[in-house]
């Protein structure tokens, strides 16, 4: 069994120790937080587990394997090297730090100790990003020309990040998996209105050298809960809305057509207009399946989708986009 602990029991971290509690092969072995009340709620759930309030004793506490993160972002990088240098793989939170050169770090220091990295990147183990995946693998939508999301809801504000590092770290991680080639600039945009120089809504475009296009709206001021996603494909184009119940995933069989040189007077008349289908999606808990599988990861090796490269990639473009949206949209290159 692989014994774990779990430092921060907040917003996310009740999710994270109700799946390891579970997964097969893991044991939950400790949960620290520095808040009294949130060490009570877990005495009272899970009544046979440890808790404390000093992050050093889970640490170095030889009977905790591996090590579970859910703590904003400006504590990863800390946390995360104590862990390392005790021995102990890591499970963290997205994003995965705040800086690339943290990421960086941390992904040498692993590789030094010979132990695990893996990001909390949840979407990417939903049945509809799987079979999103499976779509483009199959060659059901054809080659890629755009990504475009929309992330937006009233609140959650956080108190030490903008809505880019609250919200995009999601999109852009499902972006870099469905899209096989990497972004080579971005350009954002936003406006925060609470005077706390924290971006509240924000508009981020990313450029790829094949002509193909991703967009994120993230906003933390919208009066409806959106999560919507459109991609276009050469053959078909897809529509997954999370918040549906049932038909997350809608595939149009609908498109542009252009046979001739000329072609391109003739777009208004030569569009392609086909069926729509739904396809059954797996409504297996992500969380769930990532628990799982950072148990085998740790336990066997192998390659996974959100491993500390694919953690670094995501804040290489959150930086960037960070600094674009401190020029005022200027282009950064990635």
């Amino acid at each position: 069994m692989l014994r774990i602990g779990v430092i921060g029991y907040g917003y996310w971290g009740p999710n994270i120790v109700r799946n390891f509690n579970t997964a097969n092969g893991s044991q939950l072995t400790m949960v620290c937080d520095t808040n009294q009340q949130s060490l009570e709620k877990v005495k009272k759930a899970y009544p046979q587990i440890n808790v404390t309030s000093n992050i050093d004793e889970l640490i170095k506490n030889p009977e905790v394997d591996a090590i579970a993160i859910a703590t904003p972002v400006f504590t990863h990088h800390e946390l995360a090297k104590k862990a390392l240098e005790a021995g102990k793989s890591v499970f963290m939170e997205k994003p995965f730090t705040y800086t690339v050169a943290e990421a960086e770090d941390l992904i040498e220091l692993a590789a030094k100790k010979n132990l695990k990295l893996m990001v909390d990147h949840t979407f990417l183990y939903t049945g509809s990003v799987r079979k999103i995946r499976q779509l483009i693998d199959d060659d059901v939508l054809g080659r890629i020309y755009y990504f475009d999301s929309a992330r937006v809801n009233l609140g959650l504000f956080q108190h030490d990040v903008n809505v880019v590092w609250d919200l995009a770290p999601h999109d852009i991680s499902i972006m870099d998996h469905v899209i096989d080639t990497k972004p080579q600039s971005v350009v954002a945009t936003g406006v925060g209105h609470f005077g706390r120089g924290l971006e509240d809504i924000a508009y981020l475009t990313f450029y790829y050298d094949n002509n193909v296009i991703a967009h994120i709206n993230v906003n933390w001021l919208s009066p409806v809960k959106v999560r919507t996603t459109l991609i276009g494909g050469e053959k078909k184009m897809l529509v997954w809305n999370d918040i549906e119940p049932d038909e997350k995933i809608k595939v149009y069989d609908k498109g542009v057509q252009i046979h001739t040189k000329e072609g391109k007077y003739n777009l208004l008349v030569d569009y392609r207009w086909g069926d729509m289908w739904a396809p059954k999606i797996d409504q297996t808990e992500a969380l769930k399946l990532i628990a799982e599988k950072f148990v085998d990861y740790v336990k066997n090796g192998g390659t996974i989708l959100n491993d500390g490269i694919a953690g670094l990639n995501n804040v290489k473009m959150l930086e960037a986009a960070s600094k674009s949206l401190s020029n005022k949209g200027a282009m950064v290159y990635i």
